[in-house]
C-alpha cells in the first residue's frame, strides 16, 4: 500500500505541475488523513465546485511504466456497468476505425465489434464516471472524447492499433490523444483481454493455460467487470509512445462490453456557435440515420451541443 501511494504522490505532483490552479487548498481533499497520521480509509477527494468526485488509491497498481499503464479495481460498480449497457444495447452499429491518410472513418477487418457513442453527461450516472474519471487522471473533463461503448461476441477483436493519430484530420480538434481510460463492464470466460504487445514487462508476465494464444503475445489485461485500465499514449514530454500500441484479443467464449473514454491534450468542445462536426464518423453515421435513432449524441438538446450537427443538417 505505501508503494501505492508513493507512486500516486509522484504521479499527483507531475499533473499539478502542469494544472496550477489544482493546488489551492481547496481544490484537494483526503479523507482519512488528519495532519501526520493517517486514519483507516486513503481517499482522495477532487472538488470541482459542484460534484465532488472519490478516488481511492489504494485499487490503483502500476503494471507498466513503458507505457504508462495502471489498473483501477472496481473503479464502476455492478449497477453503473450494467447502467452503460443498457443504454446502448439498442443503438449498436459496427465499428470504424480512422484511415491514417485522410482520417476518415472507415469499416475494416481489423477491428470487428460493434459500439456506439454516448453523449458527454447524458445522465447522472454517466456524468459522475466522467468527473470520476478526471479526478482519477488529473485531466480536465472538456478534454475527453463522449464515452464509446463497445461489444465483442465470439471471435471478434480490434487488432493492435495505436489511440494517438497519424493523420492531421483527426488532430485539429484536440490534438493527440494523450490518455485512454478502458472500463470493463462484463466479465468474460476466456479470451478479450487486452494486450500490449510491446510492452516491456511482458516478458515477466506469468501465464497458463487460461489466457488466450493472443494474450501471450505481450503484457495482457484479463477483463473484469467494474476494473479499469488507464494508459498514456504520449510520453511525459508530449512526444507519440509506440510502445504505447495495444489490442483486443479475440473472445473465445462468452461476450465482452466495455466502455472507452480518450482524453486529448486540449479541449475536445466545440463552440456551440460553431457548426461543424466532432467526429470523423459523422457523415456516415447521418446517412445511415444515426440523427433520427441517436439526436441526443447526433443532433444535442438544451445545454447540450450535439457532436454531429453539420451533417444532420440543423445548424441555424
Amino acid at each position: 500500500m505505501d508503494r501505492q501511494l508513493s507512486l500516486l504522490f509522484l504521479f499527483s505532483l507531475f499533473f499539478l505541475s502542469i494544472f496550477p490552479h489544482l493546488s489551492r487548498p481547496s481544490s484537494l481533499r483526503f479523507s482519512g488523513w488528519n495532519a501526520d497520521k493517517k486514519t483507516k480509509s486513503s481517499v482522495l477527494k477532487l472538488v470541482t465546485g459542484g460534484s465532488s468526485p472519490t478516488i481511492d488509491p489504494t485499487r490503483v497498481t502500476q503494471i507498466s511504466w513503458r507505457p504508462r499503464a495502471f489498473i483501477y479495481r472496481n473503479f464502476l460498480t455492478d449497477e453503473e456497468c450494467d447502467h452503460l449497457i443498457t443504454l446502448a444495447k439498442d443503438k449498436l452499429e459496427k465499428s470504424m476505425v480512422a484511415d491514417n491518410e485522410s482520417g476518415k472513418s472507415i469499416e475494416s477487418e481489423v477491428r470487428t465489434s460493434s459500439g456506439m457513442f454516448l453523449s458527454k453527461g447524458q445522465d447522472k450516472v454517466v456524468a459522475n464516471i466522467e468527473a470520476r474519471i478526471a479526478a482519477w487522471t488529473f485531466l480536465p473533463k472538456e478534454n475527453g472524447e463522449s464515452i464509446q461503448i463497445l461489444h465483442y461476441e465470439n471471435g471478434q477483436k480490434y487488432e493492435p492499433h495505436f489511440d494517438y493519430f497519424h493523420d492531421k484530420v483527426n488532430q485539429e480538434l484536440g490534438g493527440h490523444r494523450v490518455a485512454t481510460v478502458l472500463m470493463y463492464l462484463s466479465d468474460i470466460e476466456k479470451g478479450g483481454e487486452t494486450v500490449f504487445p510491446k510492452s516491456e514487462e511482458k516478458k515477466s508476465q506469468p501465464k497458463g493455460d487460461d489466457w488466450s494464444d493472443c494474450a501471450k503475445n505481450g503484457y495482457a489485461v484479463k477483463p473484469r467487470k467494474g476494473d479499469a485500465l488507464l494508459f498514456f499514449s504520449l510520453h511525459l514530454d508530449a512526444t507519440i509512445d509506440p510502445l504505447s500500441l495495444h489490442g483486443s484479443c479475440p473472445v473465445i467464449e462468452g461476450e465482452k462490453w466495455s466502455a472507452t473514454k480518450w482524453i486529448h491534450v486540449r479541449s475536445f468542445e466545440t463552440p456551440s456557435d460553431e457548426c461543424r462536426d466532432q467526429n470523423p464518423s459523422c457523415s456516415h453515421w447521418a446517412a445511415v440515420g444515426e440523427c433520427e435513432k441517436n439526436p441526443l449524441y447526433m443532433v444535442g438538446s438544451y445545454g447540450s451541443v450535439g457532436h454531429c450537427r453539420k451533417s444532420c443538417k440543423v445548424c441555424s
